[in-house]
């Protein structure tokens, strides 16, 4: 069976790990955790970033540092994992969920104003398959109604939009290292701040609402509570594994959009089958997260991923749409989301880890072509 995913290991995980242990101090913000975060606000620019144990954790970071509260309002895509609203439904927020864009499943722009009440209070734009929403939009509208802008960046390492990294441009964002994504640690995320205004509440938020950080750098003479928060901080055991993995993340890269590459060019002819394959804006660069398809009919999936199997290979469908889900689709306003249903009907994902052959690429190519020759 070609998996769909494949966790991939550099060599340096192991060790790097056993040098934490050696360091006696393997809890959170040790050795790796610095390496970590230096590498990060190096090589993108965000001005201070937080290791967390997930991405969730992040999103539930950003819900608090913006004191979301009973009635607020925050309007997201319906197409994404849950995670991106629940971490604010846990603060009483009332989500507004908007329809995708008709050429990909990031939320559609023209959206998003309509929604804007007297009680919205944040943007939550998710960068699907980590390719850019339109940033200077949604910043502007931002701007216009006094909102926030929280980026879910959960697929987006390493992508660009107008030269800027994604993850950079709201006033927060969050990253995921799960297994699935283009650098890992097993679990684990990320919170950016990029609004200085948050930066040091932060810090106390993530070590349990106490100003323990703080006492470390000799800032305090004794730290204590003096904020709400939670344990959100990662083992250095899960830092040194990530270390190793953005040692590599040029490696990563360049390796994973070849894949992406053969993909685009031997399934490009689909189109004329009228099966959509990942739109690229200008605006926007490819981390080579994902390849996908959106298929004519939830039928046509349906014998497409039943065909891959009976040859061994395994594709898999994505979201759900949110507000059809048992839990909100009696919270939901009712709108009808056409484009946010026809990706969770008609979206299949292609397998792609570093380790996956160009021959099975092309094997994987080949049958997908013939199936729509048939």
């Amino acid at each position: 069976m070609i998996t769909f995913n494949k966790p991939y290991l550099t060599g340096k995980e192991t060790e790097y790990i056993k040098d934490a242990v050696s360091n006696l101090k393997i809890s959170g913000d040790g050795v790796y955790t610095k390496k970590c975060h230096k590498y990060f606000e190096d090589t993108f620019g965000f001005k201070k970033v937080l290791l967390t144990t997930s991405c969730t954790d992040a999103l539930e970071m950003a819900a608090i540092l913006l004191d979301i509260k009973e009635g607020d309002e925050v309007i997201a895509p319906s197409y994404t994992f849950v995670s991106t609203v629940n971490a604010f439904m846990l603060r009483g927020a009332k989500i507004v969920f908007i329809d995708s864009a008709n050429d990909n499943p990031n939320m559609d722009i023209e959206l998003i104003e309509k929604a804007i009440t007297p009680k919205t209070k944040v943007i939550l734009p998710v960068h699907y398959a980590g390719i850019a929403c339109d940033m200077d939009r949604i910043m502007e509208i931002a701007s216009k109604h006094n909102l926030f802008v929280v980026e879910d960046a959960a697929q987006a390492i390493d992508s660009y939009y107008k030269g800027k990294p994604l993850g950079s441009i709201g006033h927060l964002a969050a990253f995921s290292f799960h297994e699935t994504k283009n650098i890992i640690s097993g679990e684990g995320g990320m919170l950016v701040i990029n609004d200085d205004r948050f930066a040091k509440r932060a810090e106390i938020i993530r070590e349990k609402g106490t100003n323990r950080s703080a006492f470390f750098r000799g800032e305090v003479d004794k730290y204590g509570w003096v904020d709400i928060g939670s344990s959100f901080l990662p083992s250095d055991i899960i830092a040194a594994f990530l270390y190793a993995q953005v040692e590599n993340l040029e490696v990563i890269q360049k390796r994973r959009k070849e894949i992406w590459n053969i993909y685009n060019t031997k399934l490009s002819k689909l189109t004329a089958k009228g099966v959509r394959i990942p739109f690229l804006p200008d605006f926007a660069t490819n981390n080579a997260h994902m390849y996908y398809l959106v298929c004519n009919s939830i039928d046509e999936r349906t014998k497409l991923i039943s065909k891959l199997k009976e040859k061994e290979i395994h594709a898999v469908f994505h979201y759900l749409s949110l507000h059809n889900s048992p839990f909100y689709k009696d919270k939901h306003s009712g709108n009808i989301l056409p484009n946010t249903d026809h990706y969770s009907d008609c979206l299949l994902r292609l397998p792609m880890y570093f380790e996956l052959k160009n021959s099975e690429v092309e094997y994987i190519s080949e049958i997908i072509n013939d199936f729509y020759n048939a």
